[in-house]
C-alpha cells in the first residue's frame, strides 16, 4: 500500500509538471498589427521609426527573449471604410494589438473593432478628444489629445490679450472636436469672440479663398489654423496672395504644421518662406542622448534612401509606441500569461454568405495585456513614458515656435503645470508651481511683416466691409444730425464731434453712414440702440442720452455733452430793489472793508499825532479828525495831509487798495443794474411738482418717462411737443390760455432752442445728470479708444470750439439762466490786496514804537546821567510809572521832546515830560 500511494504521488508530480511547461512555454512570434496612411506626411515618418523599433526589439536579448515580435501593416489610405476593412484583414492574423491610425476619424471606426475583438488600440497620432476611455476602453494614446494642446493655444492667445478669434478648421471629428476643446479654453478664458469657418475634408485652392474672403468681413485678425499635415502649406500660400500675412494678421497653427515642415528635407526650406510671422506649437522632447543617436542614424538611413523624409515628433511616438507594445507583451508573457483567440458567440450568431464576420476571434488575454499597457514605465525617445487615467500619454507640454525668415525658432515653452517660460519644463521640476500671469514669459516673436510689437489682432472695419453707423433721421432740432436738403450728406454737431474724434483713434475706420427714421417725426432712440444691439449697425452717432436700459445692451463712448433734465420758462425784467447798493459785495467783503477804515484812522492817527497839529487838540476833536480822515480818502476830499513818512507809505497802499476796491464795486453795480435777470413764477422742479400746470416735453424724449415715473407727475399734464416752433409757441401762450407754464427737456436741446430766442431762460439748474455718447456693439473696442479721442478734443479746446460753433449763435445761453443772487465779489478776491495793506501797516507800526522806545530809553539815560536825583526814592519807580511816562513821552510833540532834551543838558535839576502834560492835552 505505501509503494502503490509513492505511485500515484509520483504520476500526479509528473503530471502538474507537464502543464506547467505546456503553459510556460513562451511563443515563438508575436503578432502586432499597425493600420495607417502609408503615403501621408505622419505616415511615411511613422513606417520607417515603426520598422526600426521592431528591428531594435527583435535585436534586443533583454526583451522578448525568444520571442520574435511581427509588425503587420495595412495601409488606410485616409480614408474609414477602407481602414477598416483592413483592420479586419489583419485582425484575421490574430493579432495581440493594433498600433495606429494617425486619422482621428478611422481611429472611432477601429476603436470599435478593437472593442468588440477585445484587442488594445495604441494610437501615435490620433488626438481627436472625443477619443474618451470611456467610450473606447481598449483604446490608448501615446500621443497627447488635443484637449490638452488647445490649453495650450488657448494660453498663448491669453497670453497676448486677443479676446476675438478665428478658427479655421477641417470639418471631420479631429477638426471639429478640436476646435470644440479650443471655444470651451478660450470661453474659461473670458473671450468675446470665436468665428470657426470649416473646411472640406479634401479642400481645394477654391475652398480656401472662400473661407479666407469670408474671414476678412470679420473684425478679428487672429486665425488659429487647425488641419492635418500638408505638404503644400496651401492655406498660408493663398493667405498671403491675398495680402492677409502682413502686419494687422495673425497666425497661429497648432502641431500639424511643426509636423509638417518637421518632415521638410533641407532644400525645401525655402517653402517656408510663406510662414513668415506664424507661431505655431510642437510636442516638447526632452534633450536625450538616446534621442541624438536616433537622429543621427535617421540621417544615415536617409543618406542611404531608406527613408523618404526627415524625422519629425510624430515619427518618435511611432517608435516609441511600437516599444510600449513590446514592453507590454514582455509582461504578459512573463506573468505566464498564453495568447490565446476564441470565437465569439455573437458573431457565430450573425453569420452571412458575404462577410463570414463568424471567422474573427476574441483575444482571450487582451483585458490584461490592456492593463500591461497602462502600467508600462520606460524611458524613451520622447522621453519618459507613463499613462493617466485617461489613457493618455503624460507629456512634457508643447515648445512654441516661431518661423522667421525661413527658420523655426523656439521663443519658449508651455506646460500645464509651469505655463510659459523661456526654460524647458523639465528643468522647473523641483521648483515651486509658477502657473501665474506675472511670470508668464516668452521670447521675443516675429510677427507677420517682420515686427516684433504683437499686431492688434482686430479691425473694426476695411473698405470692403465700412463701418455701419446709424443715424437719427430727426424732424426737429435738426442741428444735432440731420440729412441736408437736396443732397444724401448728414451733418449736425454730433457728426462734428464724430468726425473730428476719429481724427485721433490710431488707426483707419471707414465708415458708411445710414439713416434711421422717415425725416417727418423724430426716431424713437430706443430702437435705435436695439439696432445696434442685435447687429443691424455696428454704431449710432447722433444725440443719444446715456440712460441704465440702454448700457445694459450696448457699450458707450465717453460722454461728448454733458446734459440732463432742465426747465425752460418765460423770463421778465426784474425791478431793482432799494438795497441793491449792497449786493456788489458779500457780507464778509463789507466787514473786512469797514474794519479797514478804522484800522487806518487809528494807525494813521498814531503816526501823525506827535508831528502833524491837526491831529492834536482835545479828545473829541482827535477822534472826529482821525475818522474823518479815514472815510474821506475814499471820496479824496481830506483836507488833512499826512507830515510823517510812515504815514505816506501806509496811505499809498490804503489809496491803492481802495483804488482797485473802488472799481470793482463801481463795475459790479453797473452789471446788476443794467444785466438782465431772469424771473419766473417757477423756481424749480419742486414748483412744478406742486402746481397742476400743463408741462411741455419732446416727443421721443426720455423725458416724458422720467417725468411720470420717477416724479410721479399726472401723464395728463404732461403736453407732447414737436418742434422748436411749437415750444415758443406753447410757452407764450401760457398754462391759461392752452400752452404750458413750462418745458422740461434735455439741456443741449435747450441751448439749441435758447440760442436763437432771448425771451425765455433756463430756471435753476438741472436736477438729472446724464450725457451724450455714441453707441457700439458689446465690447467694441472702439469704444475705448473714442472715449479716449473724446477727452483728446476736450483737452485741446476742440469740443468748445464745435459747442460755440452750434450753440452760441446769440450768445450761449447757458449765460442767461435764472439766478437767486447776482454774482457778488468776495472776500477771497481781494484777500491779497487785504493781506498786503495789513502787512505794511504793521511793519509802518512797529518801526514807529520801536524808534520811540529808542528814543525815550536815549532820553532816560541822559535824564539820570546829566540831572542828579534827590535821593534814591526818586531813581525808584514801579513799573506801571514808567508805562504811563512813556505814553506821556509819545504824546508830546516831536518839536517838545527836543527842548526837553536840551533843558535837561542845561539844569541841574530834570524836570519830567509830565509838567507839560496839561498843556499838551
Amino acid at each position: 500500500m505505501k509503494n502503490l500511494g509513492f505511485s500515484w504521488f509520483f504520476c500526479l508530480l509528473i503530471w502538474v509538471s507537464l502543464n506547467c511547461l505546456v503553459g510556460c512555454q513562451k511563443p515563438g512570434a508575436v503578432n502586432v498589427g499597425a493600420v495607417f496612411t502609408f503615403d501621408s506626411v505622419i505616415g511615411r515618418v511613422a513606417k520607417a521609426a515603426m520598422e526600426a523599433a521592431i528591428s531594435d526589439i527583435n535585436a534586443t536579448p533583454t526583451i522578448l527573449n525568444g520571442t520574435r515580435l511581427n509588425l503587420i501593416k495595412a495601409d488606410a489610405n485616409c480614408n474609414a471604410f477602407l481602414g477598416s476593412i483592413e483592420a479586419y484583414q489583419v485582425i484575421e492574423q490574430e493579432v495581440v494589438a493594433f498600433i495606429g491610425p494617425q486619422s482621428s476619424s478611422i481611429a472611432h471606426m477601429i476603436s470599435e473593432i478593437a472593442n468588440g475583438l477585445q484587442v488594445p488600440l495604441v494610437s501615435f497620432a490620433a488626438t481627436d478628444p472625443s477619443l474618451s476611455a470611456k467610450q473606447f476602453p481598449f483604446f490608448v494614446r501615446t500621443v497627447q489629445s488635443d484637449s490638452y494642446q488647445m490649453n495650450a493655444m488657448a494660453s498663448l492667445v491669453d497670453f497676448y490679450g486677443w479676446k476675438e478669434v478665428i478658427a479655421i478648421y477641417v470639418d471631420n471629428d479631429y477638426g471639429r472636436n478640436g476646435i470644440s476643446a479650443l471655444n470651451d479654453e478660450l470661453n474659461r478664458r473670458m473671450a468675446k469672440a470665436f468665428y470657426k469657418l470649416p473646411l472640406p475634408v479634401r479642400f481645394t485652392q477654391h475652398d480656401i479663398v472662400a473661407v479666407l474672403n469670408q474671414s476678412r468681413l470679420l473684425g478679428p485678425r487672429v486665425y488659429i489654423v487647425h488641419v492635418d499635415p500638408d505638404p503644400g502649406l496651401r492655406i498660408f500660400a493663398t493667405a498671403e496672395k491675398l495680402q492677409m500675412m502682413s502686419s494687422n494678421y495673425v497666425w497661429f497653427a497648432t502641431d500639424w504644421l511643426s509636423a509638417t515642415i518637421g518632415s521638410f528635407a533641407p532644400m525645401n526650406r525655402t517653402a517656408l518662406s510663406v510662414l513668415q510671422g506664424v507661431v505655431g506649437l510642437r510636442q516638447h522632447i526632452p534633450e536625450s542622448n538616446q534621442m541624438k543617436d536616433f537622429i543621427s542614424r535617421w540621417r544615415k538611413m536617409h543618406q542611404q534612401g531608406l527613408v523618404k523624409s526627415e524625422l519629425n515628433t510624430y515619427g518618435l511616438c511611432a517608435y516609441d509606441t511600437v516599444w510600449t507594445v513590446a514592453h507590454s507583451i514582455d509582461k504578459f508573457i512573463n506573468d505566464g500569461n498564453n495568447f490565446t483567440f476564441s470565437f465569439s458567440v455573437k458573431l457565430n450568431d450573425s453569420k452571412t454568405t458575404q462577410m463570414h464576420l463568424e471567422k474573427l476571434k476574441v483575444f482571450d488575454g487582451g483585458a490584461i495585456l490592456l492593463d500591461d499597457i497602462l502600467n508600462t514605465s520606460f524611458s524613451g525617445l520622447t522621453g519618459p513614458v507613463r499613462f493617466n487615467s485617461d489613457r493618455n500619454i503624460i507629456t512634457s507640454g508643447y515648445d512654441v515656435i516661431n518661423i522667421d525668415k525661413m527658420a523655426v525658432h523656439i521663443v519658449g515653452f508651455w506646460s500645464n503645470t509651469f505655463g510659459f517660460s523661456v526654460s524647458p519644463p523639465e528643468t522647473l521640476q523641483g521648483t515651486k508651481n509658477r502657473h501665474s500671469e506675472i511670470e508668464q514669459k516668452l521670447g521675443k516673436v516675429a510677427w507677420p511683416g517682420g515686427k516684433t510689437k504683437a499686431p492688434r489682432g482686430w479691425v473694426i472695419a476695411d473698405d470692403e466691409r465700412p463701418l455701419r453707423i446709424g443715424v437719427p433721421y430727426r424732424a426737429s432740432f435738426v442741428d444735432f444730425v440731420t440729412k441736408l436738403n437736396g443732397s444724401h450728406k448728414i451733418a449736425g454737431y454730433c457728426i462734428d464731434v464724430f468726425t473730428e474724434a476719429l481724427k485721433f483713434v490710431p488707426y483707419n475706420v471707414p465708415y458708411k453712414f445710414e439713416l434711421f427714421g422717415d425725416g417727418r417725426s423724430n426716431p424713437n432712440y430706443g430702437q435705435l440702440v436695439r439696432r445696434v444691439a442685435d447687429d443691424v449697425f455696428d454704431a449710432a452717432v447722433g444725440d443719444i442720452a446715456i440712460v441704465k436700459n440702454r448700457t445694459k445692451v450696448v457699450d458707450f463712448s465717453q460722454p461728448y455733452v454733458t446734459t440732463g433734465l432742465v426747465i425752460v420758462a418765460p423770463i421778465h425784467n426784474t425791478k431793482s430793489s432799494a438795497w441793491v447798493f449792497l449786493k456788489p459785495f458779500t457780507a464778509d467783503m463789507w466787514c473786512m472793508t469797514a474794519g479797514g477804515f478804522f484800522i487806518i484812522a487809528f494807525v494813521i492817527w498814531i503816526l501823525e499825532h506827535r508831528v502833524n497839529d491837526a491831529f492834536r487838540g482835545p479828545p473829541r476833536r482827535q477822534l472826529v479828525t482821525m475818522f474823518m480822515f479815514s472815510f474821506s480818502t475814499l471820496f479824496k476830499t481830506n483836507q488833512e495831509v499826512t507830515v510823517s513818512t510812515l504815514g505816506r507809505l501806509v496811505m499809498v497802499v490804503w489809496l491803492f487798495l481802495l483804488m482797485v476796491i473802488t472799481s470793482s464795486y463801481t463795475a459790479n453795480l453797473t452789471s446788476i443794474l443794467t444785466v438782465q435777470q431772469l424771473s419766473s413764477p417757477i423756481t424749480g422742479v419742486e414748483s412744478l411738482i406742486g402746481n397742476s400746470w400743463p408741462i411741455g416735453y419732446q416727443v421721443g424724449s426720455f423725458a416724458y418717462g422720467y417725468l411720470s415715473d420717477n416724479l410721479n407727475i399726472q401723464r395728463s399734464r404732461l403736453v407732447k411737443l414737436h418742434s422748436p416752433e411749437e415750444y415758443e409757441t406753447a410757452l407764450r401762450l401760457g398754462p391759461d390760455n392752452g400752452g404750458v407754464a413750462a418745458i422740461v427737456d434735455e439741456l443741449s436741446y435747450v441751448e439749441l432752442f435758447l440760442s436763437k430766442r432771448t425771451d425765455f431762460g433756463i430756471i435753476g439748474q438741472p436736477f438729472t445728470k446724464s450725457g451724450w455718447g455714441f453707441a457700439f456693439q458689446r465690447d467694441s473696442p472702439l469704444a475705448v479708444d473714442m472715449s479716449t479721442a473724446i477727452l483728446k478734443l476736450s483737452e485741446t479746446g476742440k469740443l468748445q470750439e464745435i459747442h460755440a460753433k452750434w450753440f452760441c449763435k446769440m450768445g450761449c445761453p447757458g449765460e442767461r439762466r435764472g439766478k437767486s443772487e447776482p454774482n457778488q465779489l468776495h472776500l477771497v478776491s481781494f484777500w491779497g490786496l487785504y493781506l498786503l495793506c495789513g502787512l505794511i501797516t504793521l511793519v509802518a507800526l512797529l518801526i514807529f514804537i520801536l524808534r520811540m522806545v529808542c528814543q525815550y530809553a536815549r532820553y532816560r539815560r541822559r535824564q539820570m546821567k546829566l540831572c542828579r536825583p534827590s535821593s534814591s526814592a526818586q531813581t525808584t519807580t514801579r513799573c506801571s510809572q514808567v508805562l504811563f511816562n512813556f505814553f506821556d513821552f509819545i504824546d508830546e510833540k516831536e518839536e517838545a521832546i527836543k527842548k526837553m532834551f536840551m533843558q535837561c543838558e542845561i539844569n541841574p535839576v530834570p524836570e519830567t515830560p509830565t509838567s507839560t502834560t496839561s498843556t499838551a492835552t
